[in-house]
């Protein structure tokens, strides 16, 4: 009896130890499926059309260093074409378009060369539906780059940055994912070896592109550190000479505004020491057409040279009723002004033009930046020394585009004045302070051996009346009558670098921020500390007479 009850119990367990194995497995199951759902990678690829984006037929999409863009390239048979914008933008800015004559225009350094655009893709240049496209081989012939053509989906990837380049080095065969993470899906593989371009670290994963347009993420463990290294390049392209001084530059511009006025510079000259350039304001524009306003005279050459100065000829856009910006954007006009220029310089033994196109619109900037580039090429081949005014660098003066201008004329010319100026509240002209971050700023952009510092020789008498603030210029001298006249002692301002005065008069108040040896010297002391290419200074005839030693003994730590 009690033999059959335990049999009788080994009945009733077996199925009691079957359904808690089951329960095992199916936990073992789902602790599996878990693990492979956490912790093991996924294999499944990304759609690439539906990373890089639908194209349209004959489109292609861009990939540009690190980022995919939004503007598509073109293609017409084997011909791939990129917009003129985003070459510009990009890659090369000197591709410039005359609308007028259907042409884009390349500037080199000894030619002006000349692409008609046409109806379909078959030149450099296609002009589809209003649109401008360069040819990706017209765009390499001046451009260094490495270009990487894919079907399906069809994109075009670029480099064209080789210098100074964040890297990291694939330390195993791995794979670039779509986003941060194991399970995100795989853009594409890359090997041991593989070189990539670093763009941000997150904790476990490094944003990365690859040389031919995949921008995903890798895990950080399979990359070595991030290294800045530069690319070996076999490109060649024509480079800029320029034509500079052996000694630090020492220009005083002479306002010249009649023809008459010209037989006076022995007068003007006759106390300066120092100086080995003087700029007379002979050349204007006169209308849109480029005419240009000329009271250039071959015997005030003469008598400079004589007394060892050069002499560049100052061309301005002061005409009232002239726009700038419509008379440099034609083609004919910009090469009417340069051959005229060109001639008067010759004809009058000039050693120099100096260009002063100020209060330039933003819409000018890209036909002003074409005008220097043509100037130059003509300039330079009859040895004749271009030097450009430009104002301190403010956001709003960013279209002058200074890194362009230093790499196609002789020298750029900080203007270092005019901080206050009529309509604006009272103020120093030029304050330390704010000439020397000008200087900084443009540095950044231009060879500081050929920027030259223009510092003012005058000043700005301040009245305010009621609220009411007005301001005349005044000269060195006269400015040191006012004070003496009213008895007033300046008082130095080392936050400013300058001597401050002021009085009352008349139910008025009058401030001045003086320019005299003590400020002029602080100011030329920054040419040595920032191993610029010299000093210049507006205008002749605002100055004291000591002063021009006190410059020179400043600019001797300069030589």
């Amino acid at each position: 009896m009690k033999h059959g009850t335990e049999k009788q119990m080994k009945k009733q367990q077996k199925p009691v130890v079957i359904v808690c194995i089951l329960i095992l497995v199916l936990a073992a199951v789902g602790v599996g499926t878990h693990f492979i759902k956490k912790y093991i990678p996924t294999k499944e690829r990304m759609d690439l059309t539906e990373y890089y984006g639908q194209t349209g037929e004959d489109e292609m999409t861009v990939i540009l260093g690190t980022d995919i863009m939004e503007t598509k390239a073109v293609k017409s048979g084997d011909r791939v074409y990129l917009p003129l914008d985003m070459v510009n933008t990009y890659l090369n800015q000197r591709y410039y378009w005359d609308s007028a004559n259907q042409q884009i225009l390349y500037a080199t350094p000894s030619e002006l060369q000349y692409y008609p655009a046409s109806g379909s893709g078959d030149s450099e240049v296609w002009l589809k539906d209003d649109t401008v496209y360069l040819n990706l081989d017209f765009i390499k012939k001046y451009t260094d780059l490495d270009a990487y053509v894919y079907d399906n989906p069809s994109r075009i990837a670029i480099q064209h940055q080789f210098t100074s380049v964040n890297t990291v080095t694939v330390k195993k065969d791995t794979s670039i994912r779509y986003r941060g993470g194991i399970k995100s899906l795989i853009l594409t593989d890359v090997s041991k070896g593989t070189t990539l371009l670093y763009m941000e670290a997150l904790e476990d994963w490094v944003q990365v592109a690859t040389m031919d347009g995949y921008i995903g993420y890798v895990r950080k463990d399979t990359l070595s550190d991030m290294e800045t290294k530069d690319f070996e390049r076999d490109f060649q392209k024509e480079e800029y000479t320029y034509l500079t001084m052996e000694d630090k530059v020492n220009l005083s511009w002479h306002q010249v505004t009649t023809q008459e006025a010209n037989a006076y510079l022995a007068d003007s000259i006759a106390n300066i020491s120092g100086v080995n350039v003087i700029s007379p304001t002979w050349f204007y524009i006169q209308d849109t057409a480029g005419n240009i306003g000329n009271i250039a005279s071959a015997d005030y050459v003469s008598l400079a040279h004589e007394r060892g100065l050069k002499v560049w000829g100052l061309i301005d856009n002061f005409t009232a009723d002239v726009s700038t910006t419509e008379t440099l954007s034609q083609l004919a006009s910009r090469q009417n002004i340069i051959q005229q220029l060109v001639q008067a310089a010759l004809s009058v033994g000039l050693d120099g033009i100096n260009v002063d196109f100020e209060s330039l619109s933003e819409d000018a900037g890209p036909h002003f930046l074409e005008f220097l580039r043509e100037l130059s090429i003509e300039c330079h081949k009859n040895n004749l020394v271009v030097s450009v005014d430009n104002p301190v660098p403010e956001d709003f003066t960013s279209h002058y585009d200074r890194k362009e201008q230093g790499l196609v004329v002789d020298y750029i010319i900080i203007m270092g004045y005019d901080e206050h100026y009529v309509g604006s509240d009272a103020g120093s002209v030029a304050s330390l302070p704010w000439v020397e971050q000008g200087v900084q700023d443009t540095v950044t952009e231009v060879t500081p051996e050929r920027t030259i510092l223009a510092i003012p020789f005058y000043t700005r008498l301040w009245k305010t009346t009621g609220g009411a603030v007005t301001s005349e210029a005044i000269g060195m001298d006269e400015a040191q009558n006012v004070l003496s006249a009213n008895a007033v002692e300046p008082v130095w301002d080392g936050s400013v670098g300058q001597n401050y005065a002021t009085f009352e008069q008349d139910n008025s108040t009058y401030q001045i921020w003086l320019e005299d040896a003590q400020s002029i010297a602080e100011k030329v002391k920054l040419i040595p500390k920032y191993n610029l290419a010299g000093v210049a200074q507006w205008k002749l005839g605002f100055e004291n007479g000591s002063i021009w030693q006190t410059i020179s003994d400043n600019l001797q730590a300069a030589s």
